[in-house]
């Protein structure tokens, strides 16, 4: 999760991976292979990262980086075998960069006889994690409220109608002698949106809030 970093107060929303993807990057005849993981703790770190030395287990490098934690708690990198700061770092500030966490990108390398020099490997490390991160499908988390609305029959159109036009959607209804739906919405929209409607069903709707919660949806790397 995103920190102020003057006074530690968290902010309302982050970036997860919710599926992992592969990018691909060529120069001068070497390959990079960057992969993007979605990693909860160190022990899953481990076994993505044998899995992937037995996968490419001709492959000259394996280097790799991840943040774990709220606030990036655990930090790790590594250049395995490229020159100093030229593989792990480059990764890392792509991860960190994008704001994205509890992530591990691993970029391996196919030697192609040529070297690249310091700044031509920081290149295509970087290029060839941000390649797996883009085509990674990620997430956006929102700081948000659910809560639960009980009304009558002549309602719920009414709000059925009013929930979309906020940062908010009905995940579940319920239908007895009343009706009662569960909403989820963005924190910073809540109070604009019961009021609504409050005043939409006449002051009717009986609205209970559940709990706090993070509110998810699709989000883009570039």
């Amino acid at each position: 999760m995103h920190v102020n970093a003057e006074n530690g107060d968290k902010m309302s929303e982050y970036i997860v991976v919710k599926e992992g993807a592969e990018g691909l990057y060529e120069e001068k005849k070497s390959r990079f292979i960057g992969m993007t993981f979605k990693v909860d703790n160190e022990e899953q770190v481990a076994a993505i990262l044998e899995a992937v030395r037995k996968k490419y287990w001709d492959a000259r490098h394996n280097c790799h980086a991840f943040v774990i934690g709220e606030n990036n708690e655990i930090t790790r990198c590594s250049d395995d075998g490229e020159p100093s700061g030229t593989a792990g770092k480059p990764i890392l500030e792509v991860i960190t960069g994008a704001g994205v966490h509890n992530c591990l990108v691993v970029v391996t390398r196919y030697f192609g006889g040529t070297l690249l020099g310091t700044g031509g490997l920081v290149r295509a490390y970087t290029k060839a994690a941000k390649d797996s991160l883009s085509n990674s499908r990620l997430a956006r988390l929102v700081q948000g409220e659910e809560y639960s609305i009980v009304t009558d029959y002549n309602s719920i159109g009414k709000i059925q109608y009013i929930v979309p036009q906020f940062n908010a959607k009905i995940t579940d209804s319920v239908y007895t002698d009343k009706v009662e739906v569960f909403v989820e919405v963005v924190k910073e929209d809540s109070k604009a949106l019961l009021n609504q409607i409050t005043e939409g069903t006449g002051g009717r709707a009986l609205i209970t809030k559940n709990c706090d919660k993070f509110i998810e949806s699709d989000y883009s790397f570039d």
